[in-house]
């Protein structure tokens, strides 16, 4: 049988009506604009930083009505809040009545002592590069320099010991405590900008291990009697340094992110970090010879001494002034700091052997725990914490 095109009935189809408003339009609000909106900038303009960091991480306390796209076997997902005892104001609120196109129902969901978080370093991908580049190429410029001058030979024998035993012996703890504990931080931390500023943190630790491991082999070459290897007994069984081993090895079993955090960077460092690299290293260093060896530690006491000081700081402020969890806050960390100041200090007093070594000694060993105490102090005070008095010990 054959048809005609008349007799053809034609269908009763609904017609496509594009609106600008579906995914993939070419007009829609906004779509000339250059900068994004779905944030307030910390001021007046957005930043670069703000940009590209602010809110990448998807976040149903913000957006996803439907919750975490992703979980984990114990049906927890994304990154539950309570992978740290402190808390910001929405963060102990019940799971919101979900709704249409809205986060939740009935109140205001953000947790905002997190996500108001801005690193003062305003770190990015581009940033770390450019930075940690510069670092690398200063210190071997420095480096190269010396070697092509025959400036180690100057050296005298017993800082040569000195610096193969125990300024190689702190790549150990600088690896450890990137690779384990600021590392491992950043994958629990609850927000992107969080993630950033501790994964630099991270990185800055690791390229100062790689710097002195890199900078132990150059003097391995330059030097006939210099053991390139005499760190790692040095580490593993000096009386001197057990105490510090034990501290960071303990700071790397810390399962609240927070606390590993805090620990390092406002308790750790100041009394341990900064007595043996500025009250020790660079001190000595000049009087025995040696002008190539602080630089390539001062790289390093930069970096957290100021650097990722900077945004411990302000991570802990907003949780130490937090609306609603201040006292909460500052209740955990006090707590925090007896424990860990207590750790601390008797770290550092056990590295005390140190200071007679060289030849040419640095300022005593009390005078530079002062010092380091005294910093120590006046970081505390900026988060409105109170002293602990286990600094006394």
């Amino acid at each position: 049988m054959t048809t005609t095109q008349d007799s053809i009935q034609e269908r009763s189809v609904p017609k496509p009506v594009f609106t600008d408003a579906e995914a993939g339009a070419k007009v829609f609000p906004d779509s000339t604009s250059r900068r994004y909106n779905y944030y307030t900038p910390q001021k007046r303009k957005q930043s670069h930083y703000e940009d590209v960091t602010v809110e990448v991480q998807p976040d149903p306390r913000h957006y996803l009505s439907q919750g975490w796209l992703y979980g984990f076997s114990d049906g927890r997902g994304g990154y539950p809040l309570d992978w740290t005892a402190l808390k910001a104001w929405g963060s102990d609120r019940p799971e919101p009545e979900r709704g249409p196109g809205t986060g939740g129902k009935g109140y205001d969901w953000p947790a905002t002592g997190w996500h108001e978080f801005r690193d003062p370093n305003e770190e990015w991908e581009m940033t770390l590069y450019r930075y940690n580049s510069n670092v690398v190429r200063q210190v071997t410029q420095n480096v190269e320099a010396a070697r092509q001058s025959k400036a180690f030979e100057q050296w005298n024998r017993n800082w040569v010991r000195f610096i193969e035993q125990h300024v190689g012996a702190w790549m150990h703890v600088d690896h450890g405590l990137g690779l384990y504990l600021f590392a491992n931080a950043n994958r629990r931390a609850p927000t992107n900008m969080h993630n950033n500023a501790i994964s630099v943190n991270s990185m800055h630790r690791i390229r100062a291990a790689q710097d002195l491991a890199l900078y132990n082999l150059t003097l391995s070459e330059e030097l006939a009697d210099f053991d390139g290897t005499a760190h790692l007994e040095t580490w593993n069984s000096d009386p001197a340094w057990q105490g510090v081993r034990d501290v960071a090895e303990q700071l790397t079993a810390i399962d609240d992110w927070c606390e590993a955090i805090f620990a390092a960077n406002v308790v750790f460092e100041p009394l341990v970090g900064e007595l043996f690299r500025s009250q020790l290293v660079q001190q000595a260093s000049p009087g025995n010879g040696d002008f190539v060896t602080p630089t390539v530690v001062g790289a390093a006491e930069y970096d957290f001494a100021e650097r990722d000081l900077r945004y411990t700081r302000a991570m802990f402020e907003l949780l130490t002034a937090d609306k609603e969890f201040a006292d909460h806050n500052k209740a955990i960390l006090q707590d925090w700091l007896s424990t860990w100041t207590t750790r601390a200090i008797a770290a550092a007093r056990t590295m005390q052997p140190l200071w007679s070594q060289p030849d040419t000694k640095p300022p005593r060993f009390e005078d530079g725990l002062d010092r380091a105490k005294s910093r120590f102090s006046g970081i505390v005070t900026g988060l409105g914490l109170e002293e602990p008095k286990e600094l006394a010990q």
